[in-house]
């Protein structure tokens, strides 16, 4: 904007000087210098202060010609500074301040000796209405591209936020995957450990029976980690392929747990959705697991009920649960977040007649 008015300015100073070459007849008089000067002086100040500049500008102007003598190009600056004014946004100020120069023009070639012609006076406010609708159509291109760079940025910053929450999602999965996976059998090894050693010297051959459990549950485990890491690394094509969690299996589930478990199930299981069929198997081995762990007991009883619109998975045990937590540890946490994403809900806590209960609820949706 600097180079421009420097520009202008320099025309305006060249072109007036010319004036007083080329009309050697008039006498310069001291508005012939005064209002250039002051025209010329608002002109570097347009940038800041756009209105007033504008007015400055205007004023001067209008004053020239009617009363310097001399006839230079001063008309170039309020064109100049009301182009910046309306590309600068004050469109109001831009066009109240046009509309009341060309009418103080016709009034005053009316009121006096004419200046101007009726032709040049029409030149001159197609002009100021070509100027200002050029500033105001600058701006405008100038707010649209903006605003469609800003569009491209937010759209960019979502598509980002997407990526994060897909891999905090993703995270979450397999923390609760490797939690699955290794809770459960290790909790497994360990109630088998315990029952190998109280037997070893009493009754051999259950001891026996325990190492081997706990060797094939080893094996079972390693290979699933090996599995989940394998996803990870996204080589895992030569690993085994383990059969997916289901309530089909779910007398193995039990018979797993290192309890003896009472199975009851109510309704069909056979054509449940996947995610929900997945998720009932998930929530019920973490609950026999802190059965094992924390109820102090080795039974348990477990319901898994098909009603008309949900899936209700109950595990009860009648130990006196005298290490079970607040109802606030890990396990129960993600028995919760894993209800909760098929828009279901979990209760936990002790049982008025003792023991511990754990109650889920999985919508079924429809088909």
């Amino acid at each position: 904007m600097r180079i421009t008015t420097i520009v202008v300015v320099a025309a305006v100073v060249l072109g007036t000087a010319l004036t007083f070459v080329l009309r050697p007849e008039r006498t310069p008089e001291l508005l012939d210098f005064v209002l250039p000067l002051v025209a010329c002086g608002a002109m570097f100040w347009r940038g800041r202060f756009p209105v007033a500049a504008l007015v400055v500008v205007t004023a001067a102007t209008l004053a020239y010609y009617p009363y310097a003598s001399m006839d230079g190009p001063l008309i170039i600056l309020p064109i100049v500074a009301l182009y910046t004014a309306a590309e600068q946004g004050y469109l109001l100020a831009a066009i109240t301040t046009g509309a009341t120069a060309l009418l103080a023009m016709g009034l005053g070639e009316m009121g006096g000796p004419r200046h101007i012609d009726n032709t040049s006076f029409l030149a001159i406010a197609e002009g100021v209405v070509v100027t200002i609708a050029a500033g105001a159509y600058v701006r405008n291109r100038r707010a649209y591209r903006h605003e469609v760079e800003q569009r491209l940025l937010q759209a960019e910053h979502a598509k980002e936020e997407e990526a994060r929450r897909r891999e905090t999602e993703e995270r979450l999965r397999i923390a609760r995957e490797l939690h699955d996976v290794i809770g459960h059998n290790i909790s497994m090894i360990n109630v088998q450990a315990g029952s190998a050693l109280h037997g070893l010297k009493k009754r051999p051959e259950d001891a026996e029976t325990a190492l081997q459990t706990i060797k094939e549950t080893s094996k079972e485990t390693l290979r699933q980690l090996r599995s989940t890491l394998g996803m990870l690394r996204q080589v895992d094509e030569h690993l085994p392929t383990l059969p997916a969690a289901s309530l089909a299996r779910l007398d193995e589930l039990a018979r797993d747990s290192g309890l003896r478990v009472t199975t009851t199930v109510t309704g069909s299981l056979a054509d449940l959705p996947a995610e929900v069929d997945l998720t009932a198997t998930r929530i019920l081995r973490e609950a026999l697991t802190n059965v094992s762990r924390h109820s102090g007991g080795d039974t348990a009883s477990l319901a898994v009920t098909r009603e008309p619109a949900a899936l209700v998975l109950s595990v009860e045990d009648a130990g006196p649960g005298a290490n079970y937590a607040d109802g606030s540890g890990f396990g129960l946490q993600g028995m919760r977040e894993r209800a909760a994403a098929l828009g279901g809900s979990l209760q936990a806590g002790p049982r008025p007649e003792g023991g511990y209960r754990v109650v889920a609820t999985l919508p079924l949706k429809e088909e």
